[in-house]
């Protein structure tokens, strides 16, 4: 038997796809699923039921329904790339520069569920290729909700991954502004304005709040404190990555610097204003390489970090810096320190320290949370301690003065990690026209 009979052979191509599907059920957790043997074992070999019953099987010289065809292709792309997209693989783009110059605005990236495990639906009942909204309403229904459940990954969440989850604060979402915090609004205009003016309001379950993309700059278990806008895990000074930048106050002798020498440096010129006061760039992004190119340039006079001290200013005031409390002071570039929650540990509650950790109990690990008479109680019981039932991880964004991140919004839970980006795909630049927006030396670049 030669290799094209061997492989053409239907008790071969029998063991083949048999072989991978249980290796998939066993991966699932889900044994019921084994039944999928039955029809695999008849499409190749009993051939008595059509699994496939909207594809037409055309006799010798028969014509071909063309639109039979294409909803034949069309179904099985269907299948094709939701089971990608559940298990393997997602298609995700950056929509703010918030990760520059790490990740730019315009990045088409795949996004690895397989490092970390990918999740199983909770919301199954989804309209093919969104998320969770098409043509301005909700692509999903809710009637089908299941527990959160996610299969075993390549390896857990690590300082400095870039890490794409569900937005924490995205359960409720303000109709007519969905892309702000509903919480921050809350908290600043309050409720009644923020819903007469931008609603009504909008409740979506964890796994159809809007993804986010950030790097993870402290897992389960680290004390994160952040002094003069450098992060610190326990006592020790995180490594700074090439693509992290933070705004400075660029003083000149009265002149501008050339446009096109602050593009070659890379940087974000939609982000840059010059104020003739100063004079010079109040707010300029720069990592450290482009620090030192900008204090090269001849009209440069003076640099200073823009970092924020307590009491902080717009727009970073107490009621926008986790946890909302002017009791913590704690400012976007100096903040903490902070214990990251891990899993199974108990840590005591306090008045003091129950706004850092209330959201979490309440919102993400479902418990009926009370504080009366300076007394707390869960679920009814009075109590000093909690025990964590998941880990947490704190993002932040490597443009750390144009992020909206854990410092502003706190813990993100194990179950609204959704994958790791692994490859950029296409790069596009939205402030310029085509051929030129397209960013070639961006294609097919491993993250």
């Amino acid at each position: 038997m030669g290799w094209k009979d061997f492989c053409r052979n239907r008790w071969v191509r029998l063991g083949f796809w048999s072989v991978l599907y249980v290796l998939w059920v066993v991966w699932l957790g889900n044994y019921w699923w084994l039944l999928g043997l039955i029809p695999i074992f008849d499409g190749h070999i009993t051939k008595k039921v059509k699994w496939l019953f909207w594809k037409k099987d055309y006799k010798e010289g028969e014509k071909h329904n063309a639109l039979l065809d294409w909803l034949d292709a069309i179904i099985f792309a269907v299948v094709f790339v939701t089971f990608i997209n559940i298990f393997f693989f997602q298609a995700f783009k950056i929509p703010s520069s918030s990760m520059e110059r790490s990740l730019l605005t315009g990045d088409h990236l795949f996004v690895s569920k397989l490092t970390y495990g990918p999740k199983i639906p909770q919301t199954p009942l989804t309209i093919p290729f969104t998320h969770n909204v098409i043509f301005g309403k909700e692509s999903y229904s809710t009637l089908i909700q299941n527990d959160y459940r996610r299969l075993k990954g390549l390896r857990n969440v690590r300082r400095g991954d870039y890490v794409v989850f569900n937005f924490p604060n995205g359960d409720s979402v303000l109709t007519k502004a969905p892309a702000d915090d509903y919480y921050a609004v809350c908290r600043t205009a309050g409720k009644k304005y923020a819903i007469a003016n931008y609603g009504p309001v909008k409740v979506r379950p964890a796994d159809k709040k809007d993804h986010y993309v950030k790097r993870c700059v402290a897992v389960a278990g680290d004390t994160l404190s952040i002094k003069d806008g450098q992060v610190y895990i326990g006592d020790q000074p995180q490594e700074v990555w090439p693509g992290v930048q933070s705004t400075y106050a660029v003083k000149t002798n009265g002149s501008r610097i050339n446009d096109r020498t602050l593009e070659k440096m890379g940087i974000n010129l939609s982000e840059l204003w010059y104020d003739g006061t100063l004079p010079g760039y109040p707010a300029m992004p720069l990592t450290a390489e482009m620090l030192s190119a900008v204090e090269s340039c001849a009209n440069v006079v003076e640099i200073t970090p823009n970092n924020d001290v307590y009491p902080p200013d717009y727009p970073d005031s107490y009621k926008l810096i986790f946890p909302f409390s002017e009791h913590f002071r704690w400012t976007r570039d100096n903040f903490g320190p902070l214990w990251i929650p891990r899993k199974g540990v108990t840590v005591a509650l306090t008045e003091d320290n129950l706004p850092l950790y209330e959201r979490l109990i309440r919102d993400y690990e479902h418990h009926e949370l009370k504080v009366s008479d300076g007394k707390i109680y869960i679920d009814g019981q009075q109590t000093d301690s909690y025990t964590f039932g998941q880990d947490y991880y704190f993002m932040m964004g490597d443009n750390r003065h144009n992020s909206l991140d854990s410092r502003y919004w706190g813990f993100v839970p194990e179950d609204h990690i959704v994958g790791r980006p692994a490859l950029i795909w296409l790069s596009t630049d939205s402030h310029k026209g085509f051929p030129a927006n397209i960013r070639w030396n961006r294609f097919f670049k491993f993250v």
